[in-house]
């Protein structure tokens, strides 16, 4: 099973962000639910990003990636709330997550 690299650990408040960005919240959202400005939310979203080895480049949505990567390596609610769940042995090299409808 290939599971998404995570160089570091993440804080809490990494985790609450990354929480409410996997649940498709915006940054300046994300910033208003955690009373804190939209670059403290943006700095963290690309610190989270450093911390699983995430880096920008043309062709790579960093939002999307880590997305994946964090719901992948935690789980999240908000995917389960769409009836999907994260099948971590289906991710490949590419970086891609293969969700299936739950039974």
């Amino acid at each position: 099973m290939i599971e998404p690299v995570l160089i570091r650990e993440l804080s809490p408040f990494e985790h609450a962000v990354l929480v409410l960005m996997c649940a498709g919240n915006s940054n300046a959202a994300i910033a208003r639910y955690t009373a804190h400005s939209s670059k403290v939310i943006e700095n963290t979203i690309s610190r989270s990003a450093r911390a699983f080895g995430i880096t920008s480049d043309v062709d790579n949505n960093i939002r999307i990636s880590l997305a994946l990567a964090y719901r992948c390596r935690f789980g999240d609610e908000a995917g389960n709330n769409f009836g999907h769940e994260c099948e971590c042995a289906e991710i490949g090299l590419d970086h891609k997550c293969h969700l299936h409808p739950k039974d």
